[in-house]
């Protein structure tokens, strides 16, 4: 019992008693109470000197397959009710959901390690927390935090906290008392009106406004204070309790200094478990269950437990920690097999390589001006490409063909003739930015011509061989796509500016063959403006079509083998664990990693699918003991398990290492 609870009680017996009661019989009765709590708190002090001494405190254990009844709580759901949080036992449904349950069944063992399975990249770890009797007490609150030793880093995990009846009592009856404060404060500020006041005052001083009390029509502030002098808020500010109301809003301001008042213990945040120890006879048990993501290079988990104890949300004892438990992880990515995948690639001496330019040009001109528009930036970008393309060691320019477009505005044959001149424009622009490129690297390389007009090199400097690539390899070619109506038909079905009538009328339109007649046509739309502003610009473009061969190669053809990239890629997303990657890429080819990426994700019938059109190997006869496994397939699974065993020995070391086949020797 708290103090203050004792003072309370005072108050209440002198309340009581004092009528019919000496005050001789009172103070005997104050002295009985406070020699009980005395002597209570003298017991809970040689209690925790106990626990010290023998260094008590909780432990943790693994826990066995279910079939063994105990009194222990297996993964739990808190409920609220009237009297705070009640500990119900609960189980996963089908859909994963917590459900209550009426059954209870754990054991723990001695053991301080286990293999745990990964499944589907996850690996749950499952322990058991034991607390002893003497280490609970109703008026203490015991706090357990877990931690779990994943890698370098350090998770903390959900709290558990076993909470004494009379700690949750004063917890209740702060809230209560909090709760009761809370009731107090008015909500409504109506309620300060004095209704009935404001009521005769109209009636016998403002007559017309009275006469409103029955009519519905709504009436403004404004017109409201022009009517009648005063405005509706004067009116009942005038009739409003000032006092009452100054009251209730200092009230609305204590509220968090109340709740911190009455409330001493809050009820924690966060925790896994709260549970309420109304009789405590006996050892306290608690299956902990946490899912784990794994990651690379993760072997091992290391779980420990610590915490404290508190009375009234004092801490009266540290909780030590107890030895860890360790969770050795048996992963399928120890299972992929590594052998390098080759594939056969056909190399062409021919290659190409193209890209898009959007020139803007004057109104029926052709000259390349970098200061309109965007033009700098487009024609930076161009000229990028060709610098990179004449450098590449791998490849040399043959050819370049410039392609310009146009908008359907004006004739086809005026268009036609537009645009070859604007690709030949566009042609020339760029055969003198290679020519003045070539000079440059001249100049940088220090190449100079003897008096006999050979090509040399300065000491030190890089020399020019004959033959080498210069502007004169590169031929440009100058074309033009007059009215590019394909580019419009893709342009138009993805506008969403455009309605699904503007689509439909603009696919009619282009039912007409004549080009002329049918922009003709599209000029009376009602959308034309949208698309001779936002759309044609689109189709202004200049397109670059790079064609180049390869150095040193004299065949057109060649058959070489290399490094299935796209597979191994595959393997390494196995050993990363990052399956969903590693099913996407190996899943075309159907082998042996393929159905180890399926059954890392549990997909164990597409696993089963492959593994059983495969060579049985050791590796694939082992991969089908645990597929079997998992599928319930008991016989099948022990018989492919031992047949991996007999041809590689070694699986056998696996086996007890993967508790999936671990499981199997029971039927062995």
């Amino acid at each position: 019992m708290s103090d203050k609870g004792l003072h309370k009680d005072i108050e209440n017996w002198a309340v009581l008693l004092g009528g019919g009661m000496s005050l001789l019989v009172i103070c005997n009765v104050v002295l009985l109470v406070v020699v009980c709590l005395l002597i209570s708190g003298c017991g809970t002090s040689r209690k925790v000197e106990r626990m010290q001494e023998r260094q008590m405190r909780a432990e943790i254990g693994m826990v066995e397959m279910p079939g063994q009844a105990g009194d222990d709580v297996r993964d739990t759901t808190v409920v609220m009710e009237a009297e705070g949080p009640i500990i119900m036992n609960a189980v996963r449904d089908e859909d994963g959901n917590m459900v209550a349950t009426d059954v209870i069944e754990a054991a723990s063992v001695t053991a301080r390690f286990r293999n745990v399975a990964e499944r589907g990249g996850k690996v749950n770890i499952e322990f058991m927390v034991t607390v002893p009797k003497d280490m609970m007490d109703p008026q203490w609150q015991l706090r357990f935090y877990p931690r779990m030793y994943v890698l370098e880093d350090t998770l903390g995990l959900d709290p558990i906290l076993i909470t004494g009846q009379e700690y949750r009592n004063e917890q209740m009856r702060g809230y209560r008392r909090y709760e009761k404060f809370l009731q107090s404060i008015v909500t409504d500020s109506m309620e300060f009106v004095n209704l009935r006041l404001l009521e005769i005052f109209i009636e016998r001083n403002i007559p017309a406004l009275y006469a409103f009390r029955t009519d519905s029509t709504f009436v403004s502030d404004a017109e409201f204070s022009s009517a009648f002098g005063v405005t509706e808020q004067q009116a009942v500010e005038h009739y409003t309790n000032k006092l009452a109301k100054s009251a209730n809003e200092r009230r609305k301001a204590r509220k968090e200094e109340r709740f911190r008042r009455y409330v001493k213990v809050p009820f924690e945040q966060g925790f896994r478990l709260d549970t309420v120890m109304r009789e405590i006879n006996g050892d306290f048990r608690y299956v902990y269950s946490h899912t784990l993501a794994s990651r690379p290079r993760l072997r091992k988990v290391d779980v420990v437990l610590s915490g404290a104890i508190y009375k009234e949300d004092v801490k009266i004892y540290d909780i030590p920690e107890c030895e860890p438990l360790t969770y050795y992880i048996s992963s399928l990515s120890a299972l992929v097999d590594g052998t390098e995948r080759y594939m056969t690639k056909v190399i062409e001496r021919k290659v190409s390589a193209n890209t898009a330019c959007y020139v803007e040009f004057e109104h029926d001109r052709y000259e390349v001006d970098e200061s309109l528009g965007y033009n700098r930036d487009e024609i930076g970008r161009i000229k990028k490409n060709l610098s990179a393309l004449i450098d590449n060691d791998e490849f040399e320019m043959d050819s370049i063909v410039v392609t310009a477009s146009s908008s359907p505005e004006g004739t086809v044959a005026y268009n036609t003739r537009l645009t070859q001149r604007r690709s030949e424009a566009v042609a020339e622009y760029f055969r003198r930015f290679i020519d003045e490129y070539w000079d440059s690297v001249r100049v940088n390389e220090g190449f100079v011509v003897d008096m006999t007009g050979d090509p040399r090199s300065e000491p030190g400097m890089t020399k020019v061989e004959p033959g080498m690539t210069d502007e004169s390899d590169i031929r440009f070619i100058a074309r033009n796509d007059a009215e590019n109506w394909r580019m419009l038909d893709a342009l138009v079905a993805e506008d969403n500016s455009l309605s699904f009538d503007d689509k439909i009328a603009y696919i009619d339109a282009c039912e007409i063959e004549d080009l002329d007649t049918r922009e003709e046509v599209l000029q009376n739309l009602g959308c034309y403006r949208h698309l001779r502003e936002k759309v044609y610009p689109r189709l202004r473009t200049v397109r670059f079509d790079f064609y180049l061969h390869r150095k040193d190669m004299q065949k057109d053809t060649v058959h070489t083998t290399v490094i299935d990239s796209t597979y191994m890629a595959g393997v390494q997303a196995i050993r990363d664990r990052d399956y969903e990657t590693a099913v996407t890429l190996l899943r075309p080819y159907q082998d042996y990693n393929a159905a180890v990426a399926f059954c890392a994700l549990d997909y164990n019938a597409s696993a089963l699918a492959i593994l059983e059109r495969l060579h049985r190997t050791d590796q694939v006869n082992y991969m089908l003991a645990i597929v079997n496994s998992r599928l319930g397939e008991t016989e099948k699974a022990v018989r492919c398990y031992e047949e991996a065993c007999r041809m590689n020995p070694g699986f056998v070391h696996r086996g007890n290492l993967d508790p999936e086949i671990t499981q199997l020797s029971v039927f062995r």
